[in-house]
């Protein structure tokens, strides 16, 4: 792609067209973190990775309907691209993802909606700097 880095970066459902988010979601039970991002990435992007490195954790806290406060960690991996077709994404995931697609790496900052996933994408750039495309 040119010798630039690319995210593979989602448009969650019901949310405003200009939200950019990375694959995320809950860990099944029996499985690890790491299992979980390869696992995601592939329901909500359509494509199959493999993992390279973590990147860190995002904690927050989201205010559920109803006014519940929930605290929150979310695990973010460096993935590898294996096979797959951005954006055919397995049937029932239209619940979840309204658009997925490939962005620039160097664009991380002003394309993903949130800070926390900002970051990870800097830090992303910043492993992935000492290597070779």
């Amino acid at each position: 792609m040119g010798g630039r880095w690319f995210f593979a970066a989602t448009r969650p459902t019901g949310r405003p067209k200009a939200v950019w988010a990375l694959p995320k979601g809950l860990v099944d039970p029996g499985e690890t973190p790491a299992e979980t991002a390869v696992r995601e990435a592939a329901e909500e992007t359509g494509l199959e990775a493999s993992l390279d490195e973590k990147l860190g954790d995002v904690r927050y806290v989201h205010t559920r309907r109803g006014g519940e406060r929930v605290f929150k960690i979310v695990s973010f991996y460096l993935l590898r691209y294996r096979r797959g077709r951005i954006g055919e994404l397995p049937p029932g995931m239209e619940i979840e993802v309204e658009e997925a697609r490939w962005l620039p790496l160097d664009d991380a900052s002003q394309l993903l909606s949130y800070a926390g996933e900002r970051d990870m994408a800097e830090r992303a750039r910043a492993f992935l700097d000492g290597r070779a495309l």
